[in-house]
């Protein structure tokens, strides 16, 4: 580093050496903090002001890049909403979540009935319990069973429905956290209807802007819900309505325009 440009830069640590100093000896330890100081000066004025390295294209291993494009599997003919269905999917949706953040401190405070206990937020087993119930869980057997409120029901095997008591009482790590739970299940197993309830109930509390594992969670959603839509045969299979209401809010209301149906 020549004088000129020394003199441009400025001096964090200035210092100040006499006459008398002696010769450094850049081999050596430094003995002080001020030789210490005059030496790391010495070494860059020692460095070239521009240095280019010397490098052999031919030693160079050209870069591999592992690129996986997951589209949506298209829908079948016949089975793709409308763009005016899928506007408004999305205007119903703004209006569920805009009640649930208004209600949200009064839906919370309501006393939850006795046999409702809440799992632990690292207890996956027992969210799993609970939302979709024994009857769905223990074993990995699929059962379509209706849930609804009425005298008798054993929450404990059905799954207890996602009561706005419930899901208003649950922060955001706990809503992404379940979310993720769910969507992990679904991927190797059918569509339910208690299912479907409580992943649009989690999407209905999921706040924007969504955070990098959130955008991984409902895309794999979407995909999930598209992969199981092509192979449906009729428009009148109970799952439809459902399935593509699920790909439309993550498409249309969380803005992963990839994945949205383009209908023809």
């Amino acid at each position: 580093m020549n004088s000129d440009v020394e003199e441009l830069m400025p001096r964090l640590l200035p210092v100040e050496f006499g006459v008398k100093s002696e010769a450094l000896d850049l081999s050596g330890p430094p003995r002080n903090p001020q030789e210490y100081l005059r030496q790391v000066q010495l070494e860059a004025s020692l460095c070239p002001e521009v240095v280019v390295a010397q490098i052999d294209p031919k030693k160079l291993k050209q870069p591999t890049v592992h690129v996986s494009v997951l589209g949506l599997h298209a829908a079948p003919t016949g089975l793709c909403p409308s763009l005016s269905w899928q506007q408004q999917q999305v205007s119903n949706f703004s209006d569920v979540r805009q009640r649930i953040a208004k209600n949200r401190t009064r839906w919370s405070s309501q006393t939850l009935d006795n046999n409702m206990t809440m799992p632990d937020l690292t207890d996956e087993e027992g969210w799993k319990r609970f939302c979709l119930g024994e009857r769905v869980c223990v074993g990995d057997s699929i059962c379509d069973t209706e849930v609804e409120a009425e005298p008798g029901v054993d929450y404990n095997k059905v799954g207890f429905p996602p009561f706005l008591s419930i899901v208003s009482r649950l922060n955001q790590t706990t809503v992404l956290m379940l979310l993720e739970i769910l969507t992990s299940w679904f991927t190797d197993k059918d569509f339910i209807p208690q299912l479907g309830c409580w992943l649009f109930a989690l999407l209905a509390c999921l706040e924007k802007p969504l955070i990098p594992e959130a955008h991984s969670c409902i895309r794999q959603l979407s995909r999930r819900c598209a992969q199981l839509r092509s192979a449906l045969e009729s428009k009148d299979d109970e799952k439809l309505p459902a399935l593509n209401l699920l790909i439309c809010l993550v498409a249309r209301y969380f803005e992963q325009n990839d994945l949205a149906d383009q209908p023809e």
